[in-house]
């Protein structure tokens, strides 16, 4: 038996306060959107996802990848809004092997209706309480966070570029 790699102290203290966001954060921003759009935080993020792409649509492999969720989790979140008659889903025209989940104009109109609360929820739980430094610092320790988790770069965290 190998003994245990424990965390020190400090790295104990940050991983507490770390873990305290991960569950206050995305409780939060579900709470606002739940409560001012009738959508899930994961939900607000897939249409989001599809709206920043030409068509607004995208192949649901390609959704998965860029939501960072299985196919599974973004199958059924594509169900539940496909019955809100937010997003439609097809095969593709190209080869007729892959689904198209593509953001109806009813949906587009749901998120842009939500984003502004929804902004304004992650403005005042993460961004207002850090100077202009504090938010660089926080972008690259994401961004370390993430490369070290993700080396070969599929986790999705920009938006496309034209």
């Amino acid at each position: 038996m190998t003994d245990s790699r424990w965390l020190t102290d400090e790295q104990q203290c940050a991983w507490r306060k770390f873990a305290a966001l991960m569950t206050v954060v995305p409780a939060a921003l579900d709470a606002q959107l739940q409560r001012d759009s009738g959508l899930t935080h994961f939900g607000y993020w897939v249409l989001a996802m599809l709206s920043e792409h030409p068509e607004r649509a995208l192949r649901m492999s390609d959704l998965a990848a860029r939501a960072n969720a299985s196919p599974s989790r973004v199958s059924h979140v594509v169900s539940r809004l496909e019955q809100q008659g937010w997003v439609h889903r097809h095969r593709a025209c190209s080869d007729g092997r892959g689904n198209i989940a593509e953001l109806t104009d009813t949906g587009y109109e749901k998120l842009v209706a939500a984003a502004p609360g929804h902004v304004a929820k992650v403005r005042s739980l993460i961004f207002d309480g850090l100077s202009p430094d504090q938010v660089r610092q926080l972008d690259e320790l994401c961004a370390a966070m993430l490369a070290h988790l993700d080396p070969t770069g599929t986790l999705t965290t920009a938006p496309p570029r034209d």
